[in-house]
């Protein structure tokens, strides 16, 4: 069941982003952030335990992020990844978003779901402001892909 992230999951979504980002799957995030941005997280808990967790982050007018998207390895291949997405993707329609876009290493996955590698230069320079305090800055690889709602309908 995905559900709206608690305070006290808080630590545990840091840990979950974290592991990906010790193997450079992703970036990291802190402690910090995760309570700054508490409210744009979704989870998967299995067993009082998080297994998943994605972040819907409004950036600008009609534009959303998503964002510290990860699932634990032993709950991968069971379509929460997939759940998530379509969670966060129904969240940012239901606020008459009209794109969402992502900064992943992983883009293979979320083309499989209409996303398109789009020039980083087609995104709002508010974007880049986390950029400019990253460790990664300016080189982090990352592919910027978007969704556009309006496909939808």
């Amino acid at each position: 069941m995905i559900r709206k992230a608690l305070m006290t999951d808080a630590v545990e979504i840091r840990n979950l982003v974290n592991y990906y980002a010790d193997k450079d799957k992703m970036l990291a995030i802190s402690l910090n952030n995760v309570y700054d941005r508490l409210r744009d997280f979704f989870v998967v808990e299995s067993d009082g335990k998080i297994v998943g967790t994605i972040a819907l982050h409004f950036v600008w007018e009609n534009l959303g992020e998503i964002r510290s998207m990860a699932v634990a390895e032993n709950f991968q291949g069971q379509g929460i990844a997939r759940d998530l997405l379509r969670v966060a993707i129904d969240e940012a329609e239901k606020y008459s978003c009209s794109r969402v876009f992502t900064l992943t290493y992983v883009p293979e996955f979320f083309q499989k779901y209409k996303f398109k590698i789009i020039d980083k230069h087609d995104l709002p320079h508010k974007v880049w402001a986390d950029c400019i305090n990253c460790p990664k800055f300016p080189d982090c690889g990352e592919i910027p892909l978007a969704y556009d709602l309006d496909m939808e309908k």
